[in-house]
């Protein structure tokens, strides 16, 4: 039985899906509220991928509230202020942060609106996709004033991406469904960061005809394109069974950590982890046999 919480990106996703499939939100990163100090010394993260970010900078000390959904032993003794869907906005007022970072999404944008209200420094970071992400460390760097450490951190993400592309040219092309949640079908659609992934990692995403980034995907349908590989990325197995039944001739396969599944400084970490469940015979960084060519 799984044990871990619910992934990040598993909530804004079921978030939107349950805003009459709400279109992500279009723009980059943008403050509400006040601008923050010029000098920041007290950050609140509503996100995992937030909290990684600020510590990969080397800004872990700035930390003073994370979510609660935080799991990183460097943050275990921090106050909790509530989720993604619902953050406290008494909680983050009273730890009196210099900035707030948080993906804007239909489920938080009253609560951050009201901090923003209350004079409380929040950047909007939206993490639909790889540029989204990118975009977000750029600007957390900033912020923080490491724009050097973010820049560099950016530079490496793109070189994985570009070395694993590489990796992939020769390289049979997989049809993959990758999956969020199994109660209801959640996958990753076309526009979702894991769509980019894997066709980086050389695969082909079956339900990039889908209607979302992440939509909820018929049963039927999963069944009728016959995926080659399934990448269970859920948090729970309720309802695996079932389609695993019917996905009997597929390769299932589970993600091996929260690299590929929070948006941020581990990106390129899960790119590779991706790149090795669909092409386990082959390392990113050799050259692939000429019998594996498509």
């Amino acid at each position: 039985m799984k044990t871990r919480l619910v992934p990040f990106v598993l909530l804004a996703a079921l978030c939107l899906v349950t805003a009459a499939h709400a279109a992500p939100p279009k723009g980059g990163p943008r403050f509400l509220g006040p601008k923050p100090p010029e000098k920041v010394k007290r950050v609140v993260t509503l996100a995992p991928s937030f909290t990684e970010t600020v510590m990969a900078l080397g800004a872990g000390s700035t930390l003073v509230g994370v979510s609660r959904f935080d799991e990183a032993k460097e943050v275990a003794g921090l106050p909790r202020v509530g989720g993604f869907i619902d953050p406290s906005v008494e909680a983050v007022v009273a730890l009196e942060p210099d900035l707030v970072l948080v993906q804007p999404g239909p489920g938080n944008q009253r609560s951050v609106e009201k901090l923003a209200e209350l004079d409380i420094p929040v950047l909007l970071l939206p993490l639909h996709t790889v540029a989204d992400t990118l975009a977000a460390l750029r600007a957390v760097g900033k912020a923080l004033g490491k724009d050097k450490e973010a820049d560099a951190m950016v530079q490496r993400i793109e070189s994985t991406r570009v070395r694993i592309r590489e990796a992939s040219k020769t390289l049979e092309s997989p049809r993959v469904l990758f999956v969020y949640g199994f109660t209801p079908l959640v996958v990753a659609g076309p526009g979702s960061f894991a769509d980019e992934l894997l066709r980086d990692a050389g695969a082909r995403n079956v339900a990039a005809d889908a209607g979302g980034a992440y939509p909820v995907y018929p049963v039927e349908r999963a069944v009728g394109v016959s995926p080659d590989v399934v990448v269970d990325a859920s948090d729970v197995d309720m309802g695996k069974d079932k389609l695993r039944t019917l996905l009997s001739e597929s390769r299932w396969v589970e993600v091996p950590s929260m690299a590929l599944l929070q948006p941020g400084p581990s990106l390129g970490r899960g790119l590779e982890e991706l790149f090795r469940l669909l092409h386990p015979t082959v390392k990113p960084d050799a050259k692939p046999d000429a019998g594996t060519a498509r």
